[in-house]
């Protein structure tokens, strides 16, 4: 498995590529801008991510904007919507989080701090072991 995080907290990401580098690989980008960046250029060459975690308030661009960027990156690459990669919106604010906004584009949201059996969990219902 390929695992973008976009996460601009250098102690959370630090933690989230340590978690997921069990799975796989893991790029890290430190704003929404570098997230988009990457995972275009990814998707360009035949190296699709399998699985963002994209942290909601970052600099540049929010992780709700770079989430549309790469969504519409996929359209226009021809990805089937059933082939696109699986998002897990993440932030520490549980209460400020809209879960309406850009709710089909997701596939889950997780609050910091990220408890690490409940996102092991959550990759098993992914189908992204």
């Amino acid at each position: 498995m390929k695992v973008l995080v976009a996460e601009d907290d250098i102690a959370s990401g630090k933690f989230m590529q340590k978690l997921l580098s069990k799975y796989g690989e893991v790029v890290l980008a430190r704003d929404g801008i570098a997230a988009v960046n990457e995972f275009v250029d990814a998707a360009e060459n035949g190296n699709n991510f399998d699985l963002v975690c994209m942290d909601i308030m970052m600099p540049k661009i929010d992780g709700y904007k770079a989430l549309a960027s790469i969504r519409d990156a996929e359209r226009k690459l021809g990805f089937a919507r059933d082939s696109r990669c699986k998002v897990i919106m993440i932030s520490a604010l549980d209460e400020g989080f809209d879960a309406s906004y850009a709710s089909d584009d997701y596939e889950e949201y997780m609050c910091k701090p990220i408890d690490i059996i409940k996102f092991d969990r959550l990759i098993k219902k992914l189908g992204l072991e």
